[in-house]
């Protein structure tokens, strides 16, 4: 949601008549100003500006409510991590820290508002004003405010400045809804990990999310009373506040634009008493809407203005998406009508060394990647995840199963349960408008919750979201989610809607359906795990794609309308000294053979210019002879969504096979959408494999793979997925060992040693290579990308890239 049409330039310092300074005694740097004024184009009362630049102190004493005389300050922009940690984080920071600037307040007044609104802040946040405790926010993932317009209507005394000091604390804490850290299956990381908006309204304005008291209340809501090929209705209710001394006269409207083109509007005249709030509840109607789906995304944009007179005093731009969502007497989803099983994975929002403070566009292309690897939909497991990844989930068409925090635990003390209650309506008001969201896990993942936990969360959904579909771990919801290690209802009848939550790490792991998981380490051989590094090489990769393939064909012979695999990427453990490495794709955002394995499943007429997606063929093989015996033939995976595949051997044809699914209780490829095709070779000879992926006898998609001579030369390459980088942003950039001939080696353990006078490298070690590639992570400025790299290994000549 955008509160303003401006050009995409002006998007990273959001506007506020005023501006930001900060505090700067002599020990501490100076942050620098952000002045900005409301746009001349569109005159407005209402201002957001997003509070980039912080001075920082780790609380040295850990005792006191107020920072130390002696604090080291330095100067930090959002997002902020207390720490860089390393790529395996066996001794994650936890402890106080402060965040701290100077507000220049506005001139006008008027009796207007100022809030400041926090995105995220781990874990738990007290703000003061001028050494003068505001308020305390318990929990890292979800969005709170603080209201400072007391500060505005001091008369007389009013102050020309604050100072605003956060003191956040992310320490194990008993009623935030996780595990001790040390017995935690992921990080929560720290800091002022998301925007800071001040924001700035008028007397009458349009209500704060999370400043309304009012049940489904807040801001605007949006739902979809009737919605069919021929005409849809939307309902867009908005809850207004009045701060004025008198009655406001003023006029709501609402447009729907498509493509910037007008759709549909309507307005409404009001007047609202002095201190009073209202929801005023409007309709809109579409003709022959464009209905959105995972295959097709199709968003309108609603856009709601405030007026009195000739003023306008706010206005808000969101996209919204018109889709059904029901289900039919077996429990099978209907997607606007149509019966649809949703493939999909769980995602963890961490990043290497940044733990999750990264910019929004790192967290779009990590949709992007997942949308590329062939899914529809994503468990975001298992907290509330950016704005940023909703909002592009939206655009790429992946539906969303968004979690309130928990994993394992509950405590017992009253206040718990009215916390995650409030959890519960923070996230739905947080999401509720996104056509992305599915349901909402108002639920403790796996904790054996109280009846009337449930019951109460159960119902919160229904109040904040009559509409809404709750989701949870135990019956009691209205969708059932069930891992498939625990296999509780993995074959029952359904008495409702079923999701197979996690599936294709543990049980392959631990043959075990415990909870104990930081007791198990090394349980199993390691051959047969899915946890494989991407340098675990060519046969346990083939393994992993083994078990997920296996256990993805099982879910659907089950009730379940959907399935998660466990997980997109690689993550770190609070309990555990080594990553766990069940990811498609690395840490680093790089694939396994598993990526494509889930690739192949999606039709290749599906296309977009989003992301990669259309026909596609895949050798899963290095080619180096790995695990093939002297004398025995040699056997090579490929994965397709094609109707058939050629696979050559140093320019001769092998053969010609299309996929096909085996019959059978124990198959596994008897329920695939698209089986990978295996091909037997007499023996191992050295050179290129070559795949092509057929459709009508035409040539559709092509793979080539080479069997590496020595280490010759190093290629740097930018990972371009997705938007191209810009200021203030986080990429990943790769070195590449090749031969002489520029083929890539899959040497994994090779040292690289990255070196930039202008870039800000984050890695705070030697990268050693996985499968023949290093990959640092590199934070922009405020030019974006701009600098050179040289990357140097013993024995090689250095390689050099300016961006």
């Amino acid at each position: 949601m955008t509160r303003f049409f401006v050009p995409s330039s002006a998007l990273s310092l959001l506007l506020l008549c005023g501006q930001v300074a900060a505090a700067q005694p002599a020990t501490a740097p100076a942050v620098p100003a952000q002045i900005a004024a409301c746009p001349t184009q569109i005159q407005t009362t209402a201002c957001d500006l997003t509070v980039h630049h912080w001075l920082f102190s780790k609380d040295q004493h850990g005792a006191g409510q107020l920072p130390a005389a002696d604090a080291a300050w330095e100067l930090v922009r959002l997002p902020h991590t207390p720490k860089r940690e390393p790529m395996v984080v066996n001794d994650q920071w936890q402890g106080t820290m402060w965040y701290k600037t100077t507000l220049q307040l506005p001139t006008n007044r008027n009796d207007q508002q100022l809030w400041l609104q926090f995105g995220g802040a781990m874990n738990v946040a007290d703000v003061y004003v001028d050494g003068l405790h505001l308020r305390q926010h318990l929990g890292g993932y979800l969005p709170f405010s603080v209201d400072l317009t007391p500060y505005l209507a001091l008369q007389s005394k009013r102050p020309e400045k604050i100072e605003i000091l956060v003191r956040l604390d992310n320490r194990d804490h008993a009623l935030t809804g996780l595990k001790p850290l040390k017995q935690l299956d992921f990080n929560p990381y720290g800091g002022l990990y998301r925007p800071v908006v001040l924001a700035l309204r008028p007397a009458l304005h349009i209500s704060s999310e999370q400043l309304s008291d009012t049940v489904a209340g807040g801001g605007v809501a949006v739902s979809y009373p009737q919605i069919s090929s021929t005409t849809a209705t939307v309902a867009v209710a908005t809850e207004l506040q009045s701060a004025a001394t008198a009655a406001q006269p003023a006029r709501l409207k609402q447009q729907i634009l498509h493509n910037g083109k007008l759709i549909s509007q309507t307005q409404a005249q009001l007047s609202l008493a002095a201190g009073k709030t209202q929801t005023l509840q409007q309709q809109l109607t579409i003709d022959t809407p464009k209905l959105w789906s995972p295959q097709q995304p199709a968003l309108y944009q609603l856009v709601t203005e405030l007026w009195q007179g000739e003023q306008l005093l706010e206005r808000q731009q969101r996209n919204i998406g018109l889709r059904t969502i029901a289900f039919d007497g077996q429990h099978q989803l209907l997607l606007n009508g149509q019966k649809t099983f949703l493939r999909g994975v769980n995602r963890h929002q961490e990043f290497p060394h940044l733990g999750y403070a990264v910019g929004p566009l790192a967290d779009e292309r990590d949709a992007i990647r997942i949308k590329a690897a062939g899914f529809d939909y994503v468990r975001l497991s298992h907290y509330p995840q950016s704005k940023a990844f909703m909002d592009a989930a939206d655009r790429l068409g992946l539906l969303l199963l968004d979690a309130i925090p928990g994993w394992q635990y509950q405590s017992l003390d009253p206040a718990f349960a009215d916390l995650m209650e409030q959890n519960c309506r923070d996230l739905i008001r947080r999401s509720r408008n996104h056509p992305s969201i599915l349901a909402f896990e108002c639920s403790l993942n796996e904790t054996a919750m109280s009846p009337a936990l449930i019951e109460r969360l159960h119902q919160t959904v229904k109040q904040e979201a009559p509409w809404g579909i709750s989701a949870g771990w135990m019956p009691g919801f209205d969708l059932y989610l069930q891992a498939r290690q625990h296999r509780l209802q993995h074959y029952t009848p359904p008495t409702q809607p079923y999701v197979v939550s996690e599936y294709g790490d543990w049980e392959y792991y631990a043959q075990d359906a415990g909870f104990a998981q930081h007791q198990w380490q090394g349980l199993k051989p390691e051959a047969r795990t899915s946890r494989q590094l991407l340098s675990a090489g060519e046969t346990r990769l083939l393994q992993q794609a083994t078990n997920l393939q296996e256990a993805h064909n099982d879910n659907l012979r089950t009730p379940a309308f959907a399935d998660g695999y466990w997980v997109m990427f690689d993550y770190n453990r609070g309990y555990a000294d080594d990553l766990e490495a069940s990811g498609l794709m690395s840490i680093y955002r790089q694939p396994k053979y598993s990526y494509y394995l889930f690739q192949s499943q999606r039709p290749a007429s599906e296309q977009s210019a989003l992301y990669a997606s259309g026909p596609m063929v895949f050798i899963a093989s290095d080619w180096t002879g790995e695990g093939v015996v002297a004398g025995q033939t040699a056997k090579v995976r490929v994965f397709n969504n094609a109707e058939q595949v050629a696979l050559y051997l140093n320019g001769k044809l092998i053969d010609t096979r299309k996929a096909q699914r085996a019959a059978g209780q124990n198959s596994m490829t008897d329920r695939m959408a698209q089986p990978p095709v295996e091909f037997s070779l007499p023996a191992f000879v050295p050179g290129t494999l070559e795949a092509k992926a057929l459709i009508n006898g035409k040539v559709v998609a092509e793979h080539q793979v080479h069997t590496p001579g020595p280490a010759a030369a190093i290629q740097i390459q930018l990972d371009n997925t997705g938007p191209a980088p810009a200021a203030f942003d986080e990429v990943f950039v790769k070195a590449q060992l090749v031969d002489s001939k520029g083929n890539p080696l899959r040497s994994s353990g090779v040292t690289l040693n990255f070196h930039s006078n202008e870039l800000d490298i984050v890695n705070p070690q030697p990268v050693v290579t996985e499968r023949g590639v290093g990959v640092v992570l590199v934070k922009t400025g405020a030019a974006g990308l701009k600098g050179r790299l040289t990357v140097t290994a013993a024995g090689l000549p250095a390689a050099s890239i300016a961006f």
